[in-house]
């Protein structure tokens, strides 16, 4: 693209996640947002006003003909992120998908083919990665004071956060539950810290006992919609991985904890670290030492989500790599999918 291009940008799905995408688009000089398209017409209405968007479209596929934009961002539910962005990439258009990349691995397979044959950059919005956080333990790593990677624990854990909005309880539309959408996030920067290992194979058990009944528990999102809730409360699992790492995962909705957590541990041969808070855990002058970094950039959602929005943009304009490529977006896939399928299966599955 020329030097001094604006990236005509469209988003595909007009809700809350797309709201955050448009906030920070709409901030950036060398982007224009020029359509949206949802079902939801007062929902693109309230968008399409705020952020000066002049068209909107109830059918994607209208727009993508009509509009041509030069690049999308989906922001659907699981079950449309597939035709969506296939459909996107075939119109010409460069696509940010919104985590997990798809349903199964199979349908993002189906996504990346139709992102090579049609030369369109396809991106997952993985924004953890680029966290302070992530940054230092990255950097250790690279600097040799872990060693060889053996072990990371994942846990995305709330104690009653069953959402009460969207389709979040349907596995017909998302694929699964916390799971699949709070374990992943978890799972992704593990994986990207690792240094993105192939996973070879998967273990894993879901349990619902909570979200599927009436309750009147107090909680922060009371009233979710029981009778059509069919994901997991709780789900635990454990990769292997091609290079012998081992990672186990626990992401929970709702489950009888102390408090919730959202966090990972790495354990190498020759030290450890914790992503929040950032620390380093490693054998110096004959002791075990805890350090942690005297400062770090404080950087909360909204910064690491305005980096992960502006990669995008540049990696569109400019070709700058991307720190969450379609690839790395695939093999978190394939390790959601063996762990459903093990905990389907009641056995480890090979991952292929």
């Amino acid at each position: 693209m020329a030097k001094n291009k604006k990236l005509r940008y469209a988003l595909i799905g007009a809700g809350g996640i797309a709201g955050t995408h448009m906030s920070y688009l709409s901030k950036m000089d060398d982007v224009e947002l020029v359509a949206l398209a949802d079902i939801n017409e007062a929902g693109m209405a309230k968008h399409a006003e705020k952020f000066g968007i002049p068209e909107s479209f109830t059918d994607y596929r209208e727009m993508l003909k009509k509009v041509k934009p030069d690049a999308v961002s989906v922001c659907t539910p699981n079950f449309l992120h597939a035709p969506c962005a296939i459909d996107a990439l075939k119109a010409g258009a460069h696509a940010l998908v919104e985590k997990p990349l798809a349903m199964n691995a199979r349908e993002g397979q189906q996504m990346l083919n139709a992102a090579k044959k049609n030369k369109r950059k396809l991106v997952i919005g993985f924004q953890n990665r680029f966290s302070s956080n992530t940054r230092y333990l990255t950097s250790a790593i690279e600097a040799g004071q872990f060693g060889k990677i053996l072990y990371a624990r994942c846990q995305a854990l709330r104690r009653r956060g069953i959402p009460n909005w969207g389709v979040f309880g349907r596995k017909d539309l998302q694929g699964g539950g916390p799971m699949i959408d709070i374990g992943v996030h978890i799972i992704e920067v593990a994986h990207f810290v690792m240094g993105s290992p192939k996973p070879v194979a998967a273990f894993g058990q879901t349990f619902t006992y909570l979200g599927d009944k009436k309750s009147d528990v107090v909680s922060q999102w009371p009233n979710w919609d029981y009778k059509s809730y069919t994901v997991e409360d709780l789900a635990v699992g454990q990769i292997r991985f091609e290079n012998g790492a081992i990672m186990s995962i626990e992401s929970s909705f709702a489950a009888h904890i102390k408090e919730g957590i959202n966090n990972f541990t790495i354990m190498g041969e020759k030290g450890g670290g914790s992503w929040t808070p950032p620390g380093i855990f490693r054998d110096d002058a004959g002791h075990m030492i805890n350090s942690e970094p005297g400062w770090i950039p404080p950087q909360g959602f909204g910064d690491q989500f305005e980096d992960k929005m502006r990669n995008f943009v540049d990696h569109c304009l400019h070709n700058k790599p991307t720190l969450a490529p379609a690839e790395h977006g695939l093999m978190v896939q394939k390790i959601l999918d063996g762990i459903y399928e093990s905990a389907e299966k009641g056995r480890e599955v090979k991952i292929k």
